[in-house]
């Protein structure tokens, strides 16, 4: 290990020193072998030369613990805490923020150094320019390290990590082999580079709300302001100079990717990201592991519903404050009788933004945008055994249903990230309202725009909330200091 640092800026920067030698390192040896058949030393991985650099902080214990509002960037037990980091100036402004807090306010120790968890040789490939036509899988990673499934875990988010004898404690939710493993699944799934994804996330389940989203993020742009740039799906880049941005994003190669997302790019990450996850709990809870490791300050569902109240009207809004989880896709993780509890600055947020957009409030708005259980389900013809679950969805006082957004909010709070669901009823199957083809057009052309415009308001003001946004609610007993 380092000695000890004075910033957390220069720490941030010691271990990038020690992720670029690591990296180069694997690079060089990858070349050697492919070129000339040159065998890397094994000294070399004895050595931990491909290893991700180690982040420890030392906690003494040795002054009061201080009274603290924050959910995170908190210790109250004596010891060693410790994370493998991955990419460390992607994760810049998040690693310095961590670290001010704790050194300020728990006098912890910090230093840096070389791990003995190495970097799987697929991670460093991008940049590489390095040939794998002729290369046998199986041959490099017995070679070099690979992507061992049996060492990638959620073990810590799900607190089943156990203290052991003279190893560290953890220091944060994932380790670099963690992170590495979604910033790839990102990239493939979304078709967008991870290190676009902005601070506020939305989820939606149907492709015109992404046409609406483009329409009203290439107006932003070519007004000026705040906003840099569109990531689109498919590795478009949208500019204020594009002449037909909406015609550019709409021809991108976005059909490629099983779950399309958009980045309205702003600095420092303050952004919008819009993914468009589909269809099913399945798709909710992949891209939500994935993105959890970025740590975004929330993510939301703004999509479609069936109303299950006969007093709702298509184009009715559904704020939800409860789930009735029928996904089963977390049931071993996070059993369906855990409690998913509402975030306050989520819903008012949400609430807020309501009447911003409709112009609405009080009962005007109330006779439109129902607060109650949502029910999220697995199965697409639920309706074909209604009589099964009948008296449940009575039980819950449910009032609508669909295929994500429970799984989303379990989600978020197994990951620890603020989240929220705002729906729109689209049909009645239970009272006869069900969407013909005519019905739906005109259905999408009025509420879409509006029930978009609400989510990205809301954005907006979780934004200023600032800190204010990470419930306690969200931290387990036993909580890594990192957010």
């Amino acid at each position: 290990m380092t000695d000890q640092i004075t910033t957390s800026s220069s720490i941030v920067d010691e271990l990038q020193r020690h992720y670029d030698d690591a990296t180069a390192a694997l690079r060089t040896a990858l070349r050697a072998y492919l070129n000339d058949g040159e065998r890397p030393d094994p000294a070399l991985r004895e050595n931990g030369a491909f290893a991700y650099p180690e982040l420890r902080v030392a906690y003494a214990g040795d002054r009061p613990l201080p009274r603290l509002s924050r959910a995170y960037a908190r210790l109250t037990t004596p010891g060693i805490y410790a994370t493998t980091i991955t990419q460390p100036a992607m994760f810049r402004d998040y690693l310095v923020e961590q670290l001010d807090l704790l050194r300020r306010d728990f006098g912890v120790e910090v230093s840096v150094g070389r791990s003995r968890q190495e970097i799987p040789f697929p991670y460093v490939l991008d940049t590489a320019g390095i040939d794998l036509d002729n290369a046998v899988a199986g041959e490099l990673a017995r070679l070099f390290p690979a992507t061992e499934l049996a060492s990638i875990g959620d073990e810590i988010a799900d607190g089943l990590w156990q203290v052991r004898p003279g190893e560290p404690r953890p220091l944060a939710l994932f380790d670099g082999l963690r992170v590495d493993f979604s910033l790839a699944r990102l990239r493939h799934y979304t078709g967008t580079p991870p290190q676009h994804v902005q601070k506020y996330v939305l989820f939606t389940n149907y492709h015109r709300y992404v046409d609406e989203f483009v329409r009203w993020a290439c107006a932003r742009l070519a007004e000026g302001g705040r906003y840099q740039a569109l990531s689109c799906a498919g590795g478009l880049i949208v500019t204020p100079e594009e002449p037909d941005p909406e015609r550019a994003v709409a021809d991108g190669a976005w059909r490629r990717h099983q779950m399309p997302a958009y980045h309205l790019l702003a600095p420092n990450g303050q952004g919008i990201s819009l993914v468009n996850i589909g269809v099913g709990p399945s798709n909710a809870k992949t891209i939500t592991d994935h993105l959890a490791v970025l740590r975004p300050e929330a993510w939301m569902m703004i999509g479609h519903c069936g109303g299950l109240r006969p007093s709702q009207t298509i184009g009715d809004y559904v704020l939800a404050h409860a789930y009735l989880r029928d996904d089963h896709v977390l049931d071993e993780v996070l059993p369906p009788e855990i409690p998913i509890p509402p975030i306050a600055e989520v819903q008012q947020a949400l609430n807020a933004a309501a009447e911003i957009v409709s112009g609405e409030s009080g009962d005007v708005l109330k006779a439109r945008m129902r607060t109650g259980t949502v029910v999220t389900t697995d199965d697409r013809n639920w309706e074909l055994r209604y009589a099964h679950s009948a008296v449940r969805f009575s039980q819950s006082r449910a009032v609508a249903i669909d295929m994500e957004s429970a799984t989303i909010a379990a989600q978020g709070l197994r990951f620890r990230v603020p989240y929220g669901t705002l729906l729109c009823v689209s049909d009645k199957p239970l009272h006869g309202e069900i969407k013909l083809p005519g019905q739906a057009n005109r259905f999408y052309e009025r509420a879409i725009s509006e029930h978009i415009q609400i989510g990205i308001a809301a954005c907006d003001l979780l934004r200023q909330a600032g800190a204010r946004l990470h419930s306690r609610k969200l931290r387990a007993f036993d909580e890594p200091a990192f957010r």
